[in-house]
């Protein structure tokens, strides 16, 4: 979710570099915003996750296209704010309540919180848990408890959240992975499968054009999904509202969230 489209390693000087190509569904958009690592609204650009995954080269990922499909598909949507939050290479048990990485992730929606309301949330993530079998075992019980801690913390018990279902991994257990996370079954969780999406050559990050198609796919089943409301939710008065705002917290690969201003 941090974005490895179009990085590649450079042979000459040793190091990994982006290539710089930013593709037309990924092209800023003056209705397009994200929050920086020091907490300000910025006109959002690629690379999304430059100033958060900080230690890392960060490309193209799925956020750009995602919101961009968003507004082309509904025109009145209004303008989109991505809280991006992904680190790469991090496990699940990196993301569970307590920890710096889930912390920050709280501080940063919470942030956003006071210029929206939550609508939704994407996260990519589970490539590290393929290494050991110990990890891939646990990873679907993880993962529920990170769900729900998130949720409880936001305050939002019936959050959608859409999840990519893994495309690689770094060790052998990607299938077992893949199976724990086809496996939630918690309200308002859906998925998108990346199986099919094309890799760089590394075989384990998506391609700038694997990664846009992500985005669209995620916007399709962002834009056709009906949350289910539980027996405790009342209904909300937004007669004041002027914007609705998408936030999407990224994960490694990672996580979003969307709020209603």
């Amino acid at each position: 979710m941090a974005g490895r489209g179009g990085v590649t390693f450079d042979a000459s000087t040793g190091v990994l570099t982006w290539d710089g190509v930013v593709p037309p569904q990924c092209q800023p958009n003056p209705s397009i915003f994200r929050l920086s690592a020091d907490l300000a609204w910025v006109p959002a650009r690629e690379p999304i996750h430059a100033d958060i995954d900080s230690t890392k080269t960060d490309g193209i990922g799925p956020g750009m296209s995602f919101a961009n499909a968003v507004l082309t598909k509904n025109p009145n949507f209004g303008p989109i704010g991505l809280v991006p939050c992904a680190v790469g290479g991090t496990a699940i048990n990196e993301w569970q309540k307590g920890e710096f990485l889930y912390d920050r992730l709280v501080k940063r929606a919470q942030m956003a919180q006071q210029s929206g309301v939550y609508k939704a949330m994407l996260w990519y993530q589970g490539e590290a848990d393929t290494i050991s079998q110990e990890d891939a075992e646990l990873y679907e019980g993880r993962l529920k408890t990170f769900f729900n801690d998130l949720r409880s913390d936001l305050n939002a018990p019936t959050l959608p959240i859409f999840q990519v279902v893994l495309a690689s991994g770094e060790g052998p257990y990607i299938e077992e992975v893949r199976e724990a996370q086809l496996n939630i079954s918690l309200q308002n969780v859906k998925f998108v499968d990346a199986k099919a999406l094309p890799l760089e050559p590394d075989r384990l990050h998506l391609t700038t054009q694997a990664q846009v198609r992500l985005g669209e796919m995620l916007a399709d089943a962002y834009l056709g999904f009906i949350p289910r409301p539980t027996s405790n939710d009342a209904p909300t008065n937004f007669s004041t509202c002027v914007a609705r705002f998408l936030i999407i917290a990224q994960l490694l690969r990672c996580l979003w969230l969307i709020l209603t201003f």
